[in-house]
């Protein structure tokens, strides 16, 4: 029987992404072992286009395990920095517990200011000794048709609304890009089916034009890795393009994109006019991100309909 590593990652598609290169360098460091991704259930299909993932197992975040597996020979703490996530991974008893550094747990130091995606890597390459690349952050295309192909994304929705540029001005860019000969779809999960239908009014497109609420997780996937440019704030859609490569421009607000931002690619533009001091569960939208403007996102996509080659295509799944 193969040994088992059990990695924990409960929390937003932007997290689960951001934590790619780790759970790749975990796979490195024990190619026999198999590998177990404790993640929501809401992510789960997603989980399983990262190529070293083995099973996906059902997770609330700090919250028991259910696992009655057998006894695993290493578990990984990607949630958190503190014994609240590290003791749901030490409760599996595993033969070897990977955790950053808090009482009663040893480990590499966690450093506030450093990128979510370094520090995921440095944990694991600090602690199991093998090299973790930052940029191999690419996951499969999903096994299914999108409803569109070639379509530029806008995708208005974030988390909170400290971190939801005004729909007013999604609209505008919007509309530019429809008159400008593009295909424009509006994106956005259940709840945010209003916010995308009063975009795509403001806008004057159809209904048709409003994917949100349409499409499963597997099927905005496929969306996103078939599209021409993704505009979108903040939030897990522009680490969809970071793993599928498209040309994106991203607008930030309350964190800084030198902790969340995508890598240094000519295909990923970011735009932003804070100092990192916002609140990103904030109830009123950022002021940073109010600065942000509808001339520098059009810009901005100028600048990305220029570039050549943006990067390569998404591999196939």
């Amino acid at each position: 029987m193969r040994p088992v590593a059990v990695v924990l990652r409960p929390l937003g598609l932007g997290d689960l992404l951001t934590g790619v290169p780790a759970i790749r360098a975990v796979r490195a460091a024990v190619p026999g072992h198999r590998l177990v991704l404790a993640t929501t259930t809401a992510l789960e299909p997603l989980a399983r286009l990262i190529d070293a993932v083995d099973e996906v197992l059902p997770a609330r975040e700090l919250e028991p395990l259910d696992w009655a597996g057998s006894r695993p020979e290493l578990a990984v703490d990607l949630h958190g920095k503190g014994p609240a996530s590290h003791v749901v991974v030490a409760d599996l008893r595993p033969d070897r517990l990977l955790t950053f550094d808090s009482p009663g747990y040893p480990g590499p130091t966690w450093y506030p200011d450093e990128h979510e995606v370094r520090r995921w890597c440095r944990l694991v390459s600090e602690g199991l000794g093998v090299a973790a690349d930052p940029d191999a952050l690419d996951i499969a295309v999903p096994a299914v048709a999108p409803p569109v192909r070639g379509a530029t994304v806008i995708h208005p929705g974030a988390a909170f609304p400290g971190r939801r540029w005004p729909p007013d001005r999604f609209a505008a860019v919007a509309s530019h890009l429809a008159g400008a000969g593009h295909d424009v779809r509006i994106t956005g999960g259940p709840a945010e089916v209003e916010l995308a239908r009063s975009v795509a009014e403001q806008a004057g497109l159809g209904e048709s034009a409003v994917l949100a609420g349409r499409t499963t997780s597997m099927g905005l996937a496929a969306v996103v890795a078939a599209a021409r440019l993704v505009v979108c704030g903040d939030t897990g859609v522009a680490h969809l393009a970071t793993a599928y490569r498209r040309p994106s421009v991203v607008l930030f607000g309350p964190v800084s994109p030198a902790l969340w931002g995508p890598p240094p690619r000519p295909q990923h533009i970011v735009l932003w006019h804070g100092d990192g001091t916002g609140d990103p569960w904030g109830a009123d939208l950022d002021p940073a991100l109010e600065k942000i403007t509808v001339t520098e996102v059009l810009d901005a996509l100028d600048r990305l309909l220029e570039v050549a080659s943006p990067g390569g295509s998404p591999r196939e799944g």
